[in-house]
């Protein structure tokens, strides 16, 4: 069962979380990748990882880029399982062989 994060855990979230933004009451990430093909394999590696979580997120990709929103809609705001899911994402995305990706900065998105 998820539990609900408390307002200052909430707060230090975007300072924790590397390349994360609190954005409406939710964590917030968009991403730039080479291609399709890349953004969509990282997207089919987050399934994964998702799915193991029971938790999922609100995402959307077009083309090599892949906006993600994490909240807990049963419990209406942030949660342990948001937390455990960006987390396990920036482990995906640690740099390695053929990683090729650009974290955009929603303000300044070019």
């Amino acid at each position: 069962m998820a539990t609900l994060l408390c307002a200052e855990t909430v707060a230090g979230l975007a300072h924790s979380l590397a390349g994360w933004q609190l954005q409406e009451g939710r964590l917030h990430r968009e991403l730039r990748f080479a291609d399709f093909v890349d953004a969509f394999g990282f997207m089919a590696q987050v399934a994964l990882v998702a799915e193991t979580l029971g938790h999922h997120p609100d995402w959307s990709n077009s083309w090599n880029r892949v906006v993600i929103d994490l909240t807990t809609h049963d419990l209406g705001g942030l949660s342990d399982l948001d937390l455990a899911l960006a987390s396990r994402i920036n482990q995906l995305l640690e740099p390695g062989p053929g990683r090729n990706l650009t974290s955009i900065n929603p303000s300044n998105p070019g």
